[in-house]
């Protein structure tokens, strides 16, 4: 499967407002993607389409090698990994850490399945991957707002999804806690098993791994394609709407008006 996305002149309303503007891309398989543009921009509509929450209102779509609208997107679920600051309301408030990672397994947010030796021993590695094991038997309502986001992110892996979607996962950080979650995101997406695609509305949160970048403005594509050739001066300065120059430091790039 060379493809893993494949959105073609899509479109989505709600309300009467075109929220989504004839949206046409495609991305490959060994690419990671971040999607930047400001607020309203219909980043996370795009996600939520992506991932199977959203219908489009017009236009075709395959994710995985599922086309909806023939394929069971149920299936195609369970291969998607999804992040978003909506989910923690989600989270049950007798759940410890611990179990919310497992329960990503099934997609489920509660422990109603059976789970072995093997499931229990990949939930504990992935919590060390995230930074989180000393986090295992803390309840989860109790954490800092990024301490959530980073047991989020080990549960979205815990199925091993394909493709890790990630929709503003530093939102309500402070620096610390944002670059702690960043240079994870980083580990993800070095390490070659998944396709990640990060939505943010900030530059320097792209990291050095990401190869590609989709910029949004007002539902629209104003540009798209390999990190370096996307990310300049001309382009940023259209997207924010004001002129801005970029500097690129340690692989990661910057921008300063």
């Amino acid at each position: 499967m060379n493809t893993i996305i494949h959105l073609k002149n899509v479109s989505r309303s709600i309300s009467g407002k075109k929220i989504l503007k004839n949206i046409s891309w495609r991305i490959h398989k060994g690419e990671q993607w971040a999607v930047l543009g400001e607020n309203g921009s219909g980043k996370t509509t795009l996600l939520n389409v992506v991932s199977g929450y959203l219908f489009p209102s017009k236009g075709r779509i395959s994710v995985l090698g599922h086309e909806f609208g023939t394929a069971d997107l149920r299936e195609m679920r369970k291969m998607v990994g999804l992040v978003s600051s909506h989910l923690p309301e989600r989270v049950p408030q007798s759940l410890t850490c611990f179990e919310v990672v497992l329960s990503g397994k099934y997609s489920t947010f509660g422990i109603y399945d059976r789970f072995g030796k093997k499931d229990k021993s990949h939930a504990k590695k992935l919590l060390g991957l995230l930074g989180c094991s000393k986090l295992a038997k803390r309840n989860f309502q109790e954490l800092s707002f990024g301490e959530k986001q980073r047991i989020l992110i080990a549960r979205a892996l815990m199925g091993t999804p394909l493709l890790p979607l990630l929709d503003e996962p530093t939102a309500g950080l402070d620096l610390k806690s944002r670059e702690v979650l960043l240079r994870n995101i980083e580990k993800i997406c070095r390490g070659g098993k998944t396709t990640v695609v990060q939505v943010t509305h900030r530059v320097e949160e792209i990291m050095p791994s990401i190869t590609h970048v989709l910029m949004l403005k007002n539902g629209k594509i104003l540009a798209k394609g390999q990190k370096g050739k996307v990310l300049k001066a001309r382009n940023l300065s259209r997207l924010f709407g004001i002129r801005v120059k970029v500097e690129k430091k340690q692989g990661r790039f910057w921008i300063r008006a």
